[in-house]
């Protein structure tokens, strides 16, 4: 297949890397800012126009919780099969969602693409959904990453928080703000910290009186995102030419059904 890439820090390199060794072409690399870019755009429409000339196939967007949105809303009517790995725009999913429809394009979002990690996803599903029936249990989630991580919570803390949420009765809401009073037992803390190289780990805790449950992730290296990103495109684009899909926007959880 080939691929353009937009966004070319860290990530885009190591997208670039395991694209190719499963023998995918990357035809076309968009940055505003990395100095090896092949394209430098000023608006996501001159990024839009530029992918629409490359011959590219399918896209895969990690660039800037700033930018997503607009790079969205330019790319969905290339109707190429687009993964975004940019986080913090999960106030917008349904806006997003909606866009893909109107646009008859096909788009795929994860908080995380590591399969590790949708896997924690179920993990944590079936926990919650146990521990709820002991009302002596709480709950509370606390993420690390490194000082580039540019969004806090991360992505993936609020998708674990959304599926406590779901199966746990006792929570009812949100909290990733400090507590400056006894919390609310329906209120689900969720703590972040940035430090240093730290990878990503994230860790949930149910408690009670008696002892604590500690269920933890921790991304060893980028490899593994880079890789399910990869994946999440060839099955987008393998879907979209058998037409078994309908457009609209998809994630993990369609790949590992």
């Amino acid at each position: 297949m080939k691929i353009a890439l937009v966004g070319y820090g860290q990530m885009g390199h190591m997208l670039r890397s395991v694209a190719e060794k499963r023998n995918h072409k990357v035809v076309l690399t968009v940055d505003t800012f990395a100095e090896d870019a092949d394209f430098k755009p000023s608006s996501p429409a001159e990024t839009a126009e530029k992918i629409a000339k490359s011959g590219a196939e399918g896209i895969i967007e990690f660039s800037h919780p700033s930018s997503v949105i607009d790079n969205i809303a330019a790319l969905l009517p290339l109707k190429l099969p687009l993964v975004v790995g940019t986080t913090g725009w999960n106030d917008k999913r349904e806006e997003v969602k909606k866009l893909a429809e109107k646009n008859s394009s096909y788009i795929f979002h994860s908080a995380n693409y590591s399969i590790g990690v949708n896997l924690f996803y179920k993990i944590i599903e079936q926990a919650s959904s146990l521990i709820s029936k002991y009302d002596e249990y709480d709950c509370a989630l606390w993420e690390a990453h490194h000082t580039k991580k540019l969004d806090s919570p991360s992505g993936t803390a609020l998708e674990l928080a959304q599926i406590v949420l779901n199966n746990m009765k006792s929570k009812k809401t949100i909290v990733t703000e400090s507590f400056h009073e006894r919390p609310k037992k329906e209120e689900l803390h969720v703590s972040s910290t940035r430090l240093g190289n730290v990878p990503g780990t994230h860790t949930v805790y149910f408690d009670s009186s008696a002892d604590t449950i500690e269920l933890k992730h921790i991304v060893r290296n980028r490899e593994g995102l880079a890789l399910g990103a990869v994946r999440a495109l060839e099955w987008l684009r393998a879907k979209i030419d058998e037409s078994s899909l309908a457009p609209g926007m998809f994630s993990m959880e369609n790949i590992l059904n």
